[in-house]
């Protein structure tokens, strides 16, 4: 994309970055109000049966979802146009959703920086692997890799491990700002936690909030897999990277069904919102319908997303996602290739010829 075309499309963009402070507002009392009052009624269902209670917590779990994208939209200062309005507010749906407000804003500000960039990976990011990276690693680095890229580990151990442990920390390095807002999240849900304990007991909010957590964790997990996972995606070094075209091609519009693009608060624009991250969630899908090279994005719907349930590795050759099935193939072309290679050259040792990736990507 030239220099042009690209300062042509933010300039497109940039109408839908202001800010509606009414339309905040009302966002904030259709997600928080409504959240309050299906926690109070799975509550009241526990004594008529649990099976009435469980559909009313994965609806729960919904509005969590959307707290958490007000909470996400806070953190790039576009909820507001108060940057301390948009610190408060962040703080405190991050005491909802178990998420330290200036910690995560900070390490998604480097996932923003640096998006689909095989050289800075690693902060703010899923753990990706190329596939040469995953060939060379040592026994035990391959093993964790496919026990962190497993389905049930990513998707129900992983928001155990994320919202109750991991955020609970600073990271090494934090600035002060940030450890005390970790503090104060901290105590604020230890606060929140044992005031619902005291009223309601401990059994009761476990059987209520336990699930919540679960179910909201794992929809947020898929949501920021699915949409920088998935067949036509963008990866480049640090070289050849584009910041735009990590946002358009990098990202995917995940086209849901009305009622779940409400609850999800359209985040699932993804390319919109990669390429303006000060665009509120309620325009991001007018600023998709009005800019025609943002509807060139590629676009997942719920049943094609699950197809990136067999992406492991990523092939820096022919720029896609392989399964670890894949791989097996992937190795077998190379060692037909290493063989073809000795026989014209009449070499004897094959794994020479192994070794050298760049002679037998040629021949492949």
């Amino acid at each position: 994309m030239s220099k042009s075309n690209i300062a042509k499309l933010k300039k497109d963009v940039s109408p839908f970055e202001k800010t509606n402070t009414k339309t905040s507002m009302k966002q904030i009392f259709n997600t928080l109000g409504p959240l309050l009052l299906l926690w109070y009624g799975a509550y009241l269902s526990l004594s008529v049966s649990y099976w009435l209670t469980l559909p009313l917590l994965v609806i729960t779990a919904g509005f969590v979802v959307r707290t958490f994208i007000i909470f996400h939209d806070c953190c790039h200062q576009s909820f507001f146009k108060n940057r301390k309005a948009n610190d408060i507010l962040g703080t405190i749906t991050g005491i909802i959703t178990l998420v330290p407000y200036q910690q995560w804003k900070n390490s998604h500000n480097i996932h923003h920086a640096s998006s689909s960039n095989l050289d800075k990976r690693g902060t703010g990011d899923m753990w990706i692997m190329t596939v040469d990276e995953y060939m060379e690693a040592s026994i035990w680095k391959k093993i964790a890799y496919r026990f962190y890229r497993n389905p049930f580990v990513m998707l129900v151990l992983g928001p155990v491990a994320v919202f109750l442990i991991q955020y609970r920390f600073n990271v090494k390095g934090a600035k002060r700002k940030e450890k005390i807002n970790t503090h104060v999240t901290n105590l604020g849900i230890v606060g929140l936690y044992a005031g619902l304990t005291v009223l309601i007991g401990w059994e009761a909010f476990l059987m209520i909030q336990g699930p919540v957590l679960l179910v909201s964790g794992m929809l947020g997990i898929w949501l920021f897999y699915v949409q920088h996972q998935f067949e036509e995606t963008y990866f480049e070094h640090d070289e050849e990277w584009s910041y735009v075209q990590a946002a358009v091609d990098g990202s995917s519009y995940y086209k849901l069904p009305k009622v779940l693009q409400w609850v999800t608060g359209n985040i699932g624009f993804h390319h919109v919102h990669h390429l303006s991250p000060r665009v509120p969630n309620y325009n991001l899908e007018k600023a998709h319908n009005a800019t025609p090279p943002l509807q060139k994005a590629t676009t997942i719907t719920v049943k094609t997303s699950l197809k990136s349930l067999n992406f492991r590795l990523w092939d820096e050759d022919r720029k896609e996602f392989i399964s670890f099935k894949g791989l097996k193939q992937y190795k077998k072309n190379l060692r037909n290739n290493a063989t073809n290679i000795t026989r014209e050259l009449n070499l004897e040792n094959l794994e020479d010829v192994m070794s050298n990736k760049d002679d037998l990507r040629k021949v492949n």
